[in-house]
């Protein structure tokens, strides 16, 4: 649910060296040495729930290294190193130094970090799993010696110090508490999702100051998707078309541990979130975070009725391809996988009828991964043996929006049509640099 992730918007999220420096503070920071093996190995698996290697782990990188590219309107930001090397990493960070850049969003020297780093989540991580986290990046950690890039944003917009004000108006500083009425398991979730799994960083509409339009479930737009960096992170709420109304506690459970279910596959950022992180969580956690999501109410509906399966307008049109412009790319190009019933072959091949990706408002997913494709996804080091190809050299845009009007039509899925000018605002947007 991550995914997450990436990309900024927003005047007010620009930046300048903060000129404060962080407080002083007695405590030391952390050397070569025995540590506390529980406490470290604690700490990988936190790393894990929190995605951490799927930011700041470049393509070919070292672990932890950074330098992995985010695109912004603004320009193009460059994660940082956060191995414990002294000079180019977080090696001289003390414990109190990297519990305020996780959940403040202050780095050692006193500048501000962007919001890409989604610290606003982190700022519920309670105390123990602060120290299990410092502990695993200086401990357990290989130290990498990379200097860090400086971002392509050009001047006055990458100037940092309205970030402090960003803050004062948009951090809420404390660890989550457990809510009174609430059992053991939905306070794990929350906690979970709310805190290191930061699954509104992607999933959350944002407002005109990149601020997330809502940090728990208080808010109604918790979780009801959101466009980010040519993605619609998807709905997560109890909406039974788009979000995950249709959804058992089984199939969500499934779902985040191999990417895949009855519903739906994995792409684009998620992706990276299953193969790094959710995949390797305990059974408990996975269903605390499952129970905690399947309590959402329903969310950014369209106020269509529950989806219900109809072949038989669809197969008339796949008898006579010819007559159907996105009838006839779907016959040489899709069906072989999705087939003629548009219900794939699952947990394998993703179906598309009733697919929530498919009946989401916003087709920019559909779109992105006709064009790109995606990543495999690899479950217990076993890569997927069909990720999804792009198309994007062999289909031009009018037939990509063929196509994909046709399937969001299809099977009684009943979402709007895609234009030929959405495809083409996409290619320019993820094909630059290719």
């Amino acid at each position: 649910m991550k995914n997450m992730l990436k990309g900024l918007g927003a005047a007010l999220c620009v930046a300048l060296p903060f000129l404060a420096q962080a407080p002083a503070d007695a405590a030391t920071p952390a050397v070569a040495g025995a540590a506390d093996q529980a406490l470290v190995q604690r700490g990988a698996y936190l790393a894990q729930l929190g995605d951490c290697a799927a930011c700041h782990t470049a393509p070919k990188g070292k672990p932890f290294a950074g330098g992995l590219p985010m695109n912004t309107p603004m320009g193009r930001i460059y994660v940082t190193n956060i191995t414990p090397d002294a000079q180019t990493g977080i090696g001289g960070y003390t414990e109190a130094d990297f519990a305020r850049a996780l959940r403040e969003g202050v780095a050692k020297d006193g500048h501000n970090l962007y919001p890409a780093m989604p610290y606003p989540s982190y700022a519920k991580v309670n105390d123990d799993d602060v120290k299990a986290l410092y502990a695993f990046f200086m401990h357990g950690v290989a130290p990498v010696q990379q200097a860090n890039r400086e971002s392509d944003i050009k001047w006055p917009l990458n100037m940092r110090w309205p970030l402090m004000f960003w803050n004062m108006a948009f951090l809420q500083k404390g660890a989550y508490r457990d809510k009174p009425g609430k059992d053991v398991a939905w306070n794990r979730g929350a906690y979970l999702v709310q805190g290191l799994g930061h699954c509104g960083s992607c999933h959350t509409p944002r407002g005109v100051a990149f601020q997330e339009s809502a940090l728990d479930e208080s808010g109604s737009a918790f979780l009801s998707g959101a466009l980010l960096d040519g993605w619609f992170a998807s709905n997560l709420t109890g909406e039974h078309n788009a979000g995950l109304g249709r959804w058992s506690d089984e199939d969500l459970r499934t779902f985040l541990k191999t990417g895949a279910n009855r519903h739906a596959s994995a792409f684009g950022a998620m992706t990276s979130v299953i193969n790094n992180s959710t995949q390797a969580l305990s059974d408990q956690d996975i269903a605390a975070m499952s129970a905690y999501l399947k309590s959402l109410p329903p969310v950014g509906g369209n106020g269509a009725a529950v989806y219900t399966y109809d072949p038989q307008a669809t197969k008339v049109s796949l008898d006579r391809p010819a007559n159907d412009a996105g009838a006839r790319v779907y016959t040489a190009f899709c069906m072989h996988c999705h087939g003629v019933d548009g219900r794939g072959f699952a947990p394998m091949l993703a179906p598309l009828a009733g697919n929530p990706n498919v009946l989401a408002k916003d087709a920019s997913s559909l779109i992105n991964v006709t064009l790109n494709g995606t990543g495999d996804l690899v479950i217990n080091g076993v890569p997927s043996p069909f990720p999804m190809p792009g198309f994007a050299a062999v289909l031009d845009d009018k037939q990509i929006a063929d196509v994909l009007s046709f399937v969001r039509a299809g099977w009684n899925n009943g979402a709007p049509a895609v234009g030929a000018a959405e495809v083409a605002k996409l290619r320019q947007s993820t094909q630059a640099g290719r």
